[in-house]
């Protein structure tokens, strides 16, 4: 079991420019760590340390890249290194989500959520694993999902993109923990952020009835859930009793789960 009991000199956040990465950000920022966010657009990650210097976060730095671009992140990520010093905990929260059924979303949609989501966390592993191995110290954090414990209606890609970063996860664990490096994988449920909100205009009704009823967590709130999990030496930290039951038994409720929103799905349909 590896914990994070002392806070990181150094964080490194790719999606940091909002979301569950930048509450992260202002967290350990708080708390006396240097910063670095790494995201697509170089406006966002501006205003992005204006919020975090203006909360009271002294070190903070911005390296513009697409997670998606292996030879990009690699590079943002030695100059964040060079500026700061060694990464001590990396958090991977880039992500994208564009719901559509399966047989009408093109693959161009279907292969940009699997890039981002899954390959462009694996590009920032890479980028830091080695060292952390040679060092003996260091911790990774990835931030999924709840899809990646459950199917969702008309998420084929996004369910799919979280489940291999779950996979991903813990065959690194298996790795990492003779070399004294941790890993954890964060699953919020749906968060109240700038992604939530464009998500939910192309939701369909039948994702809906599965993940409406779901309470809608605060960016701060999954922070905080998340950096207590790493604390507590957690490999996957679950946020809410409905998740953490999918996560731990999932093979006994999804099931029943399924059997319900079947129901509801075909009580909906016409005669």
């Amino acid at each position: 079991m590896h914990t994070l009991t002392n806070t990181p000199r150094h964080v490194i956040i790719t999606g940091g420019s909002s979301g569950i990465g930048l509450a992260l950000a202002a967290l350990y920022g708080q708390q006396g760590a240097r910063i670095t966010l790494i995201a697509r657009s170089p406006e966002r990650l501006a205003q992005a340390a204006e919020r975090l210097v203006a909360s009271g976060v002294v070190n903070t730095a911005i390296e513009a890249a697409d997670v998606t671009d292996e030879a990009a992140v690699a590079t943002a990520i030695t100059e964040a290194q060079v500026r700061f010093g060694p990464c001590d905990l990396l958090i991977t929260s880039a992500g994208l989500v564009e719901p559509a059924a399966f047989e009408t979303q093109s693959s161009a949609d279907f292969d940009s959520q699997m890039q981002t989501n899954f390959s462009g966390t694996v590009y920032a592993v890479r980028a830091v694993y080695p060292a952390m191995k040679a060092r003996r110290a260091g911790h990774i954090l990835m931030i999924s999902s709840g899809a990646a414990l459950i199917g969702i209606h008309s998420y084929s890609a996004y369910c799919a993109s979280k489940a291999a970063l779950h996979g991903f996860a813990e065959a690194l664990a298996t790795e990492a923990r003779p070399a004294g490096v941790g890993i954890s994988i964060c699953c919020p449920p749906d968060t109240d952020t700038p992604q939530l909100t464009a998500e939910r205009l192309k939701r369909p009704v039948e994702a809906e009835m599965l993940m409406g009823a779901a309470r809608v967590w605060t960016a701060d709130a999954v922070a905080r859930r998340a950096a207590r999990g790493l604390e507590r030496g957690e490999f996957a930290v679950f946020c809410g009793v409905s998740l953490t039951a999918l996560g731990y038994f999932g093979s006994l409720v999804k099931p029943v789960l399924y059997w319900l929103y079947n129901r509801r799905l075909l009580a909906r349909r016409p005669l």
